[in-house]
């Protein structure tokens, strides 16, 4: 009986699976985005978001704990370098699962994990969609982008005499 055991085992031995968590935490910590299946994701934010709260206090203890994890120098590295630095103000929540539909080979469900802070795409500020209209809009937007291009050469000659 399971009563009691709230976390996916993923059809694995234990020990298959903590080498599996951890070889995919590297994963994540070094390509900042990995795609998997839905439920290799979900079982891998609860495995790296602790170590992601241990990696904002850079101390000896915190580094051995991780260590014993990962079992990586390279990933350690990064992780209490430059993942660090950008997570250091976020109280939590450090990754991200996006799904992306079903896999062709087995209709597995997949989704892509990632680091919240290292997403540009998400990042960068959402710009005011401009009203386009089908009178006049094309030509004033042209006629705007030629009037500084025009200007420029007229300010060039006036620096010269």
């Amino acid at each position: 009986m399971r009563h009691g055991k709230k976390f996916n085992h993923l059809s694995r031995t234990a020990d298959h699976r903590q080498a599996m968590l951890a070889n995919m935490a590297i994963s994540l910590i070094m390509h900042k985005r990995i795609t998997t299946t839905l439920a290799k994701a979900k079982a891998l934010k609860k495995y790296v978001e602790p170590l992601l709260t241990r990696a904002k206090d850079d101390s000896t203890n915190s580094r051995r704990v991780v260590f014993r994890y990962l079992q990586n120098k390279e990933a350690l590295k990064e992780l209490f370098g430059p993942v660090a630095q950008k997570i250091g103000d976020r109280p939590g929540g450090y990754t991200r699962i996006i799904k992306l539909g079903h896999r062709l080979g087995d209709a597995a469900p997949t989704a892509f994990i990632e680091l919240v802070d290292f997403d540009e795409n998400m990042a960068k500020a959402p710009k005011a969609a401009s009203k386009r209209t089908r009178r006049g809009g094309k030509k004033k937007a042209e006629a705007a982008a030629e009037a500084p291009v025009a200007e420029a050469p007229a300010a060039e000659e006036a620096k010269a005499e």
